[in-house]
């Protein structure tokens, strides 16, 4: 296959994973630790206007599934790609984190997680799913 086309999949095929791994936690979160009562979790207005009420769980389950969003988009770019996987893994990394800020824009939080998750949920966990997938080709 050529090398251009095998690596357009790849990213394309590691999106798409690291979306599910994302949405598959932010929907299970509330069955581990329940949202606020009355929070709507599809309308941001409604999570910013109940942020004040969210428990340590509450932001912890958010965090693990940006983290796990960007690992898991990583881990399989790298499986994937014909070449330059951690170039790969990075940019994926990057683009998870430029969604990252534009949901702080959205909805806001307090300072420390926002400083968590926009600093350790996205690059830091694309380069530990580039290495735990074996570092590339």
């Amino acid at each position: 296959m050529n090398p251009i086309l095998k690596n357009v999949l790849a990213v394309i095929a590691a999106l798409v994973a690291g979306y599910i791994a994302n949405m598959g936690l932010i929907m299970l979160g509330p069955n581990i630790v329940p949202l606020p009562e009355g929070m709507v979790p599809e309308d941001p207005a409604s999570i910013k206007e109940h942020m004040g009420n969210f428990s340590f769980g509450n932001f912890f389950m958010v965090w693990l599934a940006h983290a796990a969003g960007s690992f898991v988009s990583a881990f399989v770019v790298t499986k994937l790609a014909a070449n330059n996987s951690r170039t790969f893994a990075l940019a994926i990394g990057a683009l998870w984190l430029v969604g990252g800020i534009m949901m702080v824009n959205m909805v806001g939080g307090p300072t420390s997680f926002i400083i968590a998750d926009l600093a350790l949920a996205y690059l830091p966990m694309a380069y530990l799913g580039w290495i735990v997938a074996g570092k590339g080709n």
